[in-house]
Order: C-alpha cells, then sequence, then structure tokens
C-alpha cells in the first residue's frame, strides 16, 4: 500500500509542468568546478546571499599541475572584490564587473527535461531534479542548470562563453541561511585596502575562476 502511495506522489510529481524558478535567497555549501581543458580545477566552500548581492568563495584547487588556495569576497553593489590572506592578514581590492545573477532558472529558459538520480523505487532513494537550458545575460554565452524540483536548489550547471569554453559546476552539501552573516561582510583588516586595477581588466565570475596563471 505505502508503495502504491509512493507511486501515485511520484506520477503525480512527474505529470506536473515544471515551471522556472529562484534558489533560496541565502545558502550555504560547497562545489566543484572544471575546465573544457581540464587544466584548472576547483573545490570551494561558497556562501551565497542573494539580497545583499554578495558571494564568497574559499577555493582549494589545481592549475597545470600546480596546487593553490583562494579566498575571494564579491560584493556586486559595490562593484568590488576582495582577495582576503588570512595568513597575513591583508587584503587586495579589484573592481569587479558584471551585474550580479542570482541562482536558478530564468524565465525564459527552456526545459530538457525532469528526471530522477538514483532510484525511484523506495522513499530516499532517489532525487527529482529539471534540466534547463538558455542564453546567458546579454548573449555572452550558453547555459545548462539542473536543479532540485522541490526548493531549486542547484545540482550542476554548465557554462559555455567563446572565451573561455565550457566549465562544468557541481553543488553539494548544500544549506539554506548562512551561519554567520559576518563573513560576507570584508574582514577588519581589509578596511584600509586600496582598490587595485593596474593594466588588469575588472574581473567578471568567468575571469575570477581562469586567471590563475
Amino acid at each position: 500500500m505505502k508503495l502504491l502511495i509512493l507511486s501515485c506522489l511520484l506520477a503525480g510529481c512527474l505529470a506536473q509542468e515544471p515551471r522556472p524558478c529562484s534558489s533560496p535567497p541565502l545558502l550555504t555549501g560547497a562545489l566543484t568546478m572544471s575546465t573544457q581543458k581540464e587544466s584548472l580545477w576547483v573545490y570551494a566552500k561558497y556562501l551565497y546571499d542573494a539580497m545583499g548581492q554578495r558571494i564568497r568563495l574559499m577555493e582549494l584547487g589545481t592549475y597545470e599541475n600546480k596546487t593553490f588556495s583562494y579566498d575571494v569576497l564579491l560584493l556586486y553593489r559595490e562593484a568590488t572584490m576582495y582577495e582576503i590572506h588570512r595568513h597575513n592578514r591583508t587584503c587586495n581590492k579589484m573592481p569587479l564587473k558584471g551585474d550580479f545573477q542570482p541562482m536558478g532558472i530564468p524565465k525564459d529558459a527552456s526545459l530538457l527535461g525532469q528526471v530522477v538520480l538514483g532510484s525511484s523505487s523506495e522513499p530516499g532513494e532517489g532525487l527529482l531534479v529539471n534540466t534547463w537550458t538558455g542564453d546567458l545575460p546579454e548573449k555572452a554565452g550558453k547555459f545548462m542548470s539542473t536543479v532540485t524540483e522541490f526548493g531549486c536548489i542547484p545540482v550542476s550547471t554548465l557554462f559555455h562563453t567563446d572565451r573561455f569554453g565550457w566549465m562544468v559546476f557541481s553543488y553539494f552539501d548544500n544549506v539554506i541561511g548562512i551561519l554567520d552573516p559576518q563573513d560576507l561582510n570584508p574582514p577588519p583588516y581589509c578596511q584600509h585596502a586600496e582598490m587595485k586595477a593596474g593594466d588588469k581588466e575588472p574581473v567578471d565570475f568567468f575571469s575570477l575562476f581562469n586567471n590563475k596563471h
């Protein structure tokens, strides 16, 4: 009887037409990222605040077989990025370009399909997800995103741009909320950091992962 009820509920869910959705405005979790040429691989803990348009990434990765660590705070409302060096309590302050892009699925995206990751045979064995595709803002490239049917929690996203090729993000250990909101503010020792533009272009989200060399 329980299996019959579960099957009916699942069939009802699969029968409903998925709709574009917005992810929770506050998220904490982890992600991995790799590039098309496989020269860069990143594991990062992330903090995401859609209301304040802030993202923090604490990365550990490899680039051309060399390891690195990287701690950055992106403040889109201030068009500013901080490179945070906790070992010596210093910061680099740089201009940040581009608009904040909230997690989730934009309204003009196209549905590719709905599937169960894992198994639908027993409760807890599977995860119902929707996969969407569409254009990045200003036709800068393409994306394909998979989110959970319930909650619109990110599972994976593939981006393609002419400049960087394919970039693959996989999300896991996602938790709604942020344990310590102060982690999304510059540390006190960043207070007197000066903007360093130099001869480099302002960074954006994609170039952030491709400037390891």
